[in-house]
């Protein structure tokens, strides 16, 4: 991925759409871009991260063509971090250039680009709504993970309906290590399968109460097909959330 130019891409359009545009760290030439909105007084907030793999770029991409089709309107507050690991993106690799995976460095903080994360999220108001779009090279098929620890009802099903016009849904019952709650779908618990090992999902509900899905599409399949299925995933998953407030 040519991170400077998708990251002066994001940057562009976040800022015609009206977002104000930060790094809360820097990673050698790289900064750690976030984005931040308000809406009127509202106080509903939905955070958006994705790219904290570097060998799952679609999530970056699906964010910044929702931010192109000015998907993000006025019926909430927005945060998103589109980009966690610009070294692992640059090099299309899964962790960042130390060799940490950082998607479980959220306990530890062994890493810059997940102390200076935590410490960004821990400064901002409540988000009720937390999504996180991966990529799976073990499977075939989209599915994703969701904990709620918010007075909300889940959003997962109804994504699900969406993504499967894209994507077919992954039919295993097990599913890197978890057994499905219903075909491609895991309701997870709010407690890190590895203690020591947070990944960022789980800081989101140690954080505050949040509803947090974590979206997971097959890289194995065309780029395009997976950027299309995480922006049906996000799409529903904020329209479904939404709908109930």
């Amino acid at each position: 991925m040519d991170v400077a130019e998708i990251y002066r891409q994001l940057t562009e359009t976040a800022l015609a759409q009206g977002f104000h545009c930060e790094a809360y760290g820097q990673i050698g030439n790289y900064p750690l871009p976030a984005f931040r909105r308000d809406a009127n007084g509202e106080k509903t907030q939905i955070y958006l991260s994705s790219g904290i793999h570097g060998d799952e770029p679609a999530g970056v991409h699906a964010i910044l063509r929702l931010l192109q089709s000015g998907f993000f309107d006025q019926r909430a507050r927005w945060l998103m971090c589109p980009m966690l690991n610009p070294s692992g993106l640059a090099a299309n690799k899964r962790e960042n250039f130390q060799g940490l995976d950082l998607n479980r460095d959220y306990r530890a903080l062994a890493s810059e680009e997940i102390r200076t994360h935590r410490s960004w999220l821990a400064s901002q108001a409540p988000y009720q709504l937390a999504l996180s779009l991966h990529e799976d090279w073990e499977t075939t098929g989209f599915y994703l993970y969701e904990i709620n620890t918010s007075p909300y009802p889940c959003v997962g099903p109804a994504v699900l309906q969406q993504t499967c016009k894209i994507i077919a849904t992954e039919s295993n019952a097990l599913l890197d290590g978890h057994e499905v709650t219903s075909p491609g779908y895991i309701l997870h618990r709010p407690e890190a399968d590895e203690p020591t090992n947070w990944p960022e999902a789980i800081y989101h509900v140690k954080l505050h109460p949040v509803l947090s899905c974590t979206f997971e599409t097959p890289s194995q399949l065309p780029l395009e097909q997976r950027i299309r299925t995480h922006v049906a995933a996000t799409t529903a998953a904020v329209e479904k959330f939404l709908s109930q407030l």
